[in-house]
């Protein structure tokens, strides 16, 4: 499914708790996601 080819999300808070969950919706979507946070450890993993 990618319903979302073509659209860039900006997600804040998207390292921990929803917003990650819904940055990794919006990646599997095919999505380009921006993610601000408070923890870079958490993105890389």
């Amino acid at each position: 499914m990618n319903r979302l080819n073509g659209k860039t999300a900006v997600i804040t808070g998207g390292t921990s708790g929803i917003g990650f969950a819904t940055a990794k919706i919006f990646i599997d979507g095919g999505a380009k996601v921006i993610i601000t946070g408070r923890s870079q450890n958490a993105i890389n993993k």
